[in-house]
């Protein structure tokens, strides 16, 4: 008897999809991505974003159909012109380089990278030693680390923590990026409590609360699961850290594509279970293509996993709802609910 692979499935086993709940657009994304079609339908095209408004290819070149276009630095944008700031945020270093070319800006940063901003400020006017958990180089990491720039100290995760320098052992915080494994950053906590007892939590969790119901959805789906996808691209922290949680709590494989046609049918030999998920910068018509697919491969039953329910949204950029209002259009702006399988209907 074989016991190093499971026996591969006879004609007569089941093949079913575990679907998490909530996957996909959290109030962030869906708030940005809104902002970039709003300004688009209220200035016309061009409207400048610097970075990817979203981790997202489908999203980003979606919007750069309609007449975005995607900079990597404010001295790339025409003066006078109108610039929008991604979901990831940027530094006060951006803000004043804009100002100085007479740029336009709205500012699509999501609400929960903000709060992080302004405890990075409020630490460093109290000196405190700052200890950011997060991915270096990330662009939510960059602008974050630019509020206190001589405060702040990047730890990338535990194997980082042993490297840590601070100035006084007794006023130490931490804060972290929002899109973190929450697994992980509470490891890294954990190792930079043992250095540093006096170390002072953020006053709220910083790890925003889309990326936390992912991540718990497919704990709950990954023991069951052969297979595991995550639709999202390889640059979104989010959706690389859920096919990493898939795989240390129990699934057998996974993968992270950004469309359907990506996935091998390989991966199906030997597979009853394939975990369908993606991450929070997706939008729903992705998902449900990979559905389509694996219905195509015979995965026709398709069973939801709900962990928790989302109901947040965010208002538009008050700079936008300005110009919005002034036109006599709606203020609120058709942002989408955020329930966790979002109608991404404005993005074909």
């Amino acid at each position: 008897m074989n016991l190093m692979a499971p026996p591969a499935p006879t004609a007569e086993t089941p093949k079913r999809v575990l679907l998490a709940a909530p996957r996909g657009y959290c109030a962030g994304v869906d708030r940005a991505v809104v902002t970039v079609e709003k300004a688009l339908e209220l200035y016309g095209p061009p409207v400048y974003v610097r970075k990817e408004i979203v981790h997202n290819k489908h999203v980003v070149e979606t919007l750069r159909g309609r007449g975005a276009v995607f900079v990597d630095e404010t001295d790339e944008v025409p003066a006078g012109a109108t610039v929008i700031f991604s979901a990831h945020g940027v530094a006060p270093i951006v803000h004043a380089e804009a100002a100085a070319r007479s740029l336009k800006t709205i500012d699509a940063t999501c609400p929960l990278v903000t709060k992080v901003h302004r405890e990075a400020v409020r630490f460093a006017h109290d000196d405190y030693d700052i200890l950011l958990i997060g991915h270096e180089g990330h662009e939510e990491v960059v602008g974050t680390s630019g509020e206190a720039p001589d405060h702040i100290t990047i730890v990338d995760g535990p194997h980082a923590v042993a490297d840590v320098v601070v100035r006084d052992p007794a006023k130490v915080v931490w804060l972290s990026q929002t899109t973190l494994s929450v697994d992980e950053t509470m490891e890294t906590v954990r190792r930079l409590r043992e250095r540093f007892p006096a170390l002072v939590d953020p006053p709220s969790d910083d790890i925003c609360y889309a990326t936390q119901n992912r991540q718990l959805a497919v704990k709950q789906m990954a023991r069951d699961t052969d297979l595991m996808i995550v639709v999202g691209s390889r640059n979104s922290s989010n959706s690389v850290r859920l096919v990493e949680v898939a795989l240390e709590h129990g699934a057998r494989a996974g993968h992270l594509v950004d469309y359907a046609a990506e996935i091998d049918p390989v991966w199906l030999v030997g597979v009853s279970t394939v975990g369908v998920t993606s991450g929070a910068s997706v939008p729903e018509l992705l998902v449900r293509d990979v559905l389509d697919w694996l219905a195509g491969h015979g995965f026709t039953d398709v069973e939801p996993v709900v962990a928790a329910e989302e109901s947040l949204l965010f208002a538009l950029p008050n700079e936008l709802r300005r110009d919005l209002k002034a036109q006599g259009r709606n203020g609120g702006a058709d942002l989408r609910h955020d329930g966790g399988s979002p109608d991404a209907s404005s993005l074909h």
